[in-house]
């Protein structure tokens, strides 16, 4: 098992480099960019993402602990099944990609930003995502016992599965679709207006 340790990658360049079975221990990936790069059951432990742009990339049944990601930025990338505990994420933005059977729970996401990203049966139980926008995303059967999502927009994401009772929804931004959704998810029964 290959351990990369206090190594300073600022803004480095990773076009389709591969790491399996990798430990990233206190690297510094400032301003790093990496392009249709693979990481496989690698571990992140205290590495620095801020600033970072990954497009295309993979990161597979990764382990993330108590990393940084403010400001950076993940385009069509893949991370199903990978592990966040205690990292920071102020001003993540994530667009597309598959964030399936991905642990965010207990993860702080005020204002951070999905678009069209499909995080099915990811789990955000206890997922502090005030201000949060999650828009156009997929979160059918995601766990989210214990989510605060107070003032986050939601718009165009599939709820399907959801039970409003379990999650903090003061404030958030749905649209009518949704609405109809978390009504019937309430037993209420909706029929269309006359």
């Amino acid at each position: 098992m290959e351990t990369i340790r206090g190594e300073d990658w600022y803004g480095r360049e990773l076009e389709g480099a591969e790491f399996t079975g990798a430990v990233f221990d206190d690297v510094d990936m400032t301003e790093l960019r990496s392009t249709g790069a693979a990481f496989t059951d690698c571990v992140f432990r205290k590495v620095r993402f801020n600033v970072s742009e990954h497009s295309d990339s993979a990161f597979v049944n990764c382990r993330f602990e108590r990393c940084n990601f403010f400001d950076a930025a993940f385009r069509r990338c893949k991370l199903t099944g990978s592990v966040f505990t205690a990292c920071e994420f102020a001003l993540l933005k994530v667009e597309g990609g598959n964030w399936s059977f991905v642990s965010l729970a207990r993860a702080e996401l005020r204002g951070a930003a999905f678009e069209g990203v499909r995080l099915r049966e990811a789990d955000l139980s206890r997922a502090k995502c005030r201000e949060a926008r999650f828009e156009g995303c997929d979160l059918s059967a995601a766990a989210l016992v214990g989510a605060d999502f107070s003032g986050a927009s939601l718009v165009g994401s599939d709820l399907t599965g959801i039970e409003p009772a379990d999650l903090v929804l003061r404030g958030a931004i749905i649209d009518e679709r949704q609405a109809v959704v978390l009504a019937e998810a309430l037993g209420v029964v909706v029929v269309p207006a006359r």
